[in-house]
């Protein structure tokens, strides 16, 4: 039978879309894999990094102050969303995403190439401080760029799928660098990796960004923005028209991330120490733990954003914090059973942050009116990542230690979940919505 015109067009339009968030999400995600790839990497080699750069006669001194470098980085991030988020408003998602890939690239790339302490002195660690900060004050602007570039992209029947695959590259970087960890520590003996071996995940990491720059430079921007520049009505000023007009907004996000950070922390990466340090499992089963709950995750997290297209953003994200709020202590419990028990536990959690991280980041996204979308989206996400995302392990590790009990961070879950839990019932269902609104375009007037 003849295909009808109706049929081919319904049909062409269905492959445009299917190219197009293939594209998107390439171009989304490629920048989150590559920060997450040298977060783990850094994380993971942070022993050798101490002993290039920070030589002492006492390797926990050493230690310390690598992680203090990584804290650092942490807390410049408000400063780079501050600066990438309402610049994204203003020259488009597009240039920001570009800019953001390039910045991180050459500092993990100068950081690979760096002198250790041997060679220049005290001028290694303070250039190794200098890139962090770089890329620290670049990953400010990594979410909001891409959680905006995709949520504007992506068909809005198919915003959730498509959003939820940012935290697909997060997990996907997270265990690239713990692969080529393993193969590195199991590969080289202490003086190749402190010699060179240590450099390896730093210079992978620029060539991929050299991909993800190019994949990003060949995009077009997103609809809605080019709706704005077209009609002419860019904001000029979009932090003190996001301060004016959509606190509430903010606050409601800052709810929804933090019930994201705190559990993505203590699951994927405190849960590791809780598991040898006070369970007394050895360091092999909890890492192997923490990989498959991150297998599940990449598996899961689509699963729950493309649920969130079909019944809701709202069920899935209430449930979700609703499970955590119920089960969170509950599951420390269960840990303390024996090794069956931390399994099945750690599992449950890492299903509840799957459903988690596949909806936060669209229903985030979809809130903010386009105009300060980037804005919003960068500074709350990165001022909940300063205060709640890397002091889980320090808090959990000093509450622990103040009350001798070891289900410190069951109730510490449950008050993040009740945070999102709360941010998310004062909110209305955006599944499906437009994202472009009338006031966008002709409601609001640009400031002069």
């Amino acid at each position: 039978m003849p295909t009808s015109s109706t049929d081919v067009t319904t049909e062409d339009r269905v492959t445009t879309d299917v190219v197009a968030l293939r594209r998107s999400v390439a171009a989304g995600a490629v920048g989150v894999f590559v920060h997450w790839f040298d977060w783990a990497a850094y994380a993971y080699l942070a022993g050798t990094v101490a002993t290039v750069f920070f030589p002492s006669e006492d390797a926990t001194t050493g230690l310390l102050a690598v992680f203090g470098v990584f804290a650092v980085s942490f807390g410049i991030r408000p400063v780079g969303a501050m600066v990438f988020g309402p610049l994204g408003d203003r020259i488009g998602r597009k240039r920001t995403l570009s800019l953001v890939i390039f910045m991180m690239s050459g500092a993990t790339l100068t950081i690979g190439l760096l002198p250790g302490y041997a060679s220049i002195g005290v001028a290694a660690p303070v250039l190794l401080v200098v890139l962090r900060l770089v890329q620290g004050f670049a990953a400010g602007g990594e979410f909001g760029s891409a959680a905006s570039f995709l949520a504007e992209s992506s068909p809005r029947r198919r915003r959730g799928f498509g959003v939820s695959w940012l935290e697909v590259g997060s997990l996907l970087g997270f265990l690239a660098g713990s692969f080529v960890f393993l193969l590195l520590s199991t590969g080289l003996d202490d003086g190749q990796l402190t010699s060179w071996g240590w450099r390896i995940p730093f210079l992978v990491a620029a060539p991929l960004g050299v991909i993800g720059f190019i994949i990003r430079n060949k995009i077009e921007d997103t609809p809605e923005y080019r709706a704005l520049e077209a009609s002419d009505t860019l904001p000029r000023r979009p932090v003190r028209e996001l301060f004016r007009s959509n606190k509430k907004q903010m606050f409601q996000a800052a709810g929804l991330m933090t019930a994201m950070h705190v559990p993505f922390y203590a699951v994927l990466t405190y849960l590791v120490t809780y598991e040898t340090d006070d369970l007394g499992h050895s360091a092999d089963t909890a890492a192997l733990l923490s990989t498959v709950i991150s297998l599940l995750g990449l598996v899961l997290v689509p699963v729950f954003g493309m649920l969130s297209d079909r019944v809701g953003r709202k069920p899935v994200f209430v449930g979700a914090t609703a499970a955590l709020l119920v089960l969170a202590t509950p599951a420390f419990l269960l840990m303390r059973t024996g090794l069956a028990g931390t399994w099945i536990a750690g599992l449950l959690l890492g299903v509840i942050l799957a459903a988690i991280l596949g909806t936060y980041a669209v229903w985030s996204a979809e809130i903010f009116p386009t105009r300060t979308r980037q804005s919003g989206l960068s500074i709350s996400y990165n001022l909940t990542a300063a205060l709640f995302a890397g002091t889980v392990p320090y808090l959990m590790t000093v509450l622990i230690s103040a009350t001798g009990s070891t289900l410190v961070p069951g109730p510490y879950l449950m008050v993040a979940a009740a945070g999102g839990l709360v941010a998310a019932l004062s909110l209305k269902e955006t599944a499906g919505s437009t994202l472009l609104r009338p006031e966008d375009v002709s409601g609001a007037t640009p400031e002069r």
